[in-house]
């Protein structure tokens, strides 16, 4: 075995979660939890609050707004056909579900750039923002892959159940990413 594989190795902590993968980033002990249902593989990783206010304040966002982005739930997206025919996502379809409270649909870029607006920021640093959202909607051919933020109205260290669904030959499919926990403050 090779060292860098061997890094890798001491760098990863994973496990399986009621059919999903588990894991964490020993260096940045930020998670991901990944699952394959039919031709879809989800995969969603931790972004810690001061990630998303790097991110957002060198693309041109104030403080402020950077501070509001960042005190939503944050993940990396990333969704890959892993099947033979091509499958069609709709992130509208997609429902979280925070413990114990009925499932949410997820913000949309439409409902951000309101917030943006009504907050000031510039045209350049929104057009950056929906660029490194996740797509709205998108058709994978096989082997395609894309990925984004995704953003959850849970509190930091709290916990959903995430619902994705994509169509394929005609026919609606779901699975479930269980357990997710959001990053806390320090992740």
């Amino acid at each position: 075995m090779r060292l860098s594989t061997l890094t890798l190795l001491a760098a990863w902590s994973s496990v399986s979660i009621a059919g999903a993968d588990f894991s964490v980033d020993a260096e940045t002990g930020l998670a991901t939890w990944q699952a394959e249902s039919g031709a879809i593989q989800v995969r969603l990783t931790q972004i810690s609050p001061d990630q998303a206010r790097g991110f957002y304040q060198a693309r041109g966002f104030s403080a402020t707004a950077a501070e509001r982005y960042a005190a939503e739930c944050i993940f990396m997206t990333v969704v890959r056909n892993i099947g033979e025919t091509p499958i069609q996502h709709r992130l509208a379809d997609w429902r979280y579900e925070p413990a114990g409270q009925p499932p949410r649909a997820i913000r949309s870029k439409v409902e951000w750039e309101r917030i943006w607006k009504r907050q000031g920021v510039n045209e350049a640093a929104r057009i950056a923002f929906n660029w490194a959202q996740f797509p709205a909607a998108q058709t994978f051919a096989p082997g395609d892959w894309n990925q984004g933020m995704t953003t959850y109205s849970v509190p930091r260290n709290g916990q959903f159940d995430l619902r994705f669904v994509w169509r394929a030959d005609g026919k609606t499919h779901s699975g479930k990413l269980e357990q997710v926990r959001c990053a806390n403050e320090t992740s």
